[in-house]
């Protein structure tokens, strides 16, 4: 494993972030094998949230960690401030402090490691939000915070704001980021990350916590090129470009002995600002070849070949 640090955090953080959007009770004995293999390889991050299985997911992390008894060892991120199905924005303070009362009761913490505001709403002043949550971690509920789905712009007048009054500011951001684009968001409300905001993130040196860091199976081959199927993978990532990416990362995994996977996930992590992919392997097969991902060493000028910026391959042609 590799390790990171993020502002307001007590501990280094693994640069591999558990996803855990599908732990349900229904399986409850796999999650939490996969909780303690990912623990057992050097992981200490795990990612949730509110929303997740109507709760289930935070409930599942809260007794397991109950059970190991190593609260002190891992960094809970959760989020929260999600509009409910009536589909209105909630990022008001009255809603953040119901949602993190609610997280802390299900995960059986005192306070949230890293706390995620999980939408955004521009119509709410960023003087309010960074107020709410300073007040939180004030009270002890949360230690560092952040916002997943926010705009760079949102982002940097938030911290604008928190440091011109002494304040604390988003220690994180949360967009979704890969080396595939998207043509639309996945859900709405949601981010991605375009080549205007990584400037961003390369001057400010905001750690990103990527959602989608996979691009959700499309390095894998879950959707065929010429296809018709109406699937949500098909929606958000079928672009011509997204299909030279695929290609190059074929080509760049043959001459490195890995997977298309692989590739794809050290991209994220060889970017030149800290990021935390967040991985959502359902078996453990799945989590080791993620993993295994965190021994790949892209170059610079791999990675810019790999989206585009660099025309010529950085590799010897007889290794493709």
């Amino acid at each position: 494993m590799i390790y990171g640090s993020v502002p307001g955090l007590d501990r280094a953080c693994s640069r591999l972030v558990l996803g855990t959007m599908a732990f349900s009770s229904a399986e409850k004995d796999r999650w939490w094998r996969l909780l303690d293999r990912f623990v057992e390889s050097g992981g200490n991050c795990i990612d949730t949230a509110l929303i997740y299985q109507g709760g289930e997911s935070e409930l599942i992390i809260g007794q397991w960690l109950k059970a190991r008894g190593i609260r002190g060892e891992v960094i809970v991120l959760t989020k929260g401030a999600h509009p409910k199905a009536d589909g209105k924005p909630r990022v008001r303070p009255e809603a953040i402090a119901e949602d993190l009362e609610i997280s802390l009761n299900r995960l059986g913490v005192e306070s949230i490691d890293l706390y995620l505001l999980h939408r955004d709403d521009p119509s709410v002043p960023v003087d309010e939000i960074v107020d709410a949550l300073n007040r939180e971690k004030g009270a002890g509920r949360l230690r560092a915070f952040g916002g997943s789905n926010w705009s760079v712009q949102r982002l940097q007048a938030a911290n604008e704001y928190a440091l011109g009054r002494g304040m604390t500011p988003f220690a994180a951001s949360s967009p979704q980021f890969s080396l595939a684009l998207t043509k639309e968001p996945r859900w709405p409300g949601c981010t991605s990350v375009t080549p205007e905001d990584l400037r961003w993130y390369q001057e400010s040196q905001m750690p990103l916590f990527a959602w989608s860091s996979q691009a959700s199976g499309f390095f894998a081959g879950r959707i065929a090129r010429h296809g018709d199927d109406p699937s949500d993978l098909r929606r958000v990532y079928d672009l011509p470009e997204n299909w030279a990416r695929l290609a190059r990362a074929e080509r760049l995994a043959k001459a490195k002995g890995q997977a298309p996977t692989q590739i794809a996930l050290a991209y994220v992590l060889c970017q030149p600002f800290p990021t935390f992919p967040l991985i959502g392997p359902l078996t453990e097969e799945e989590l080791a070849e993620s993993l295994a991902a965190t021994k790949v060493e892209l170059t610079p000028e791999e990675v810019m070949w790999l989206d585009g910026r660099r025309l010529d391959p950085p590799f010897p042609l007889n290794a493709s």
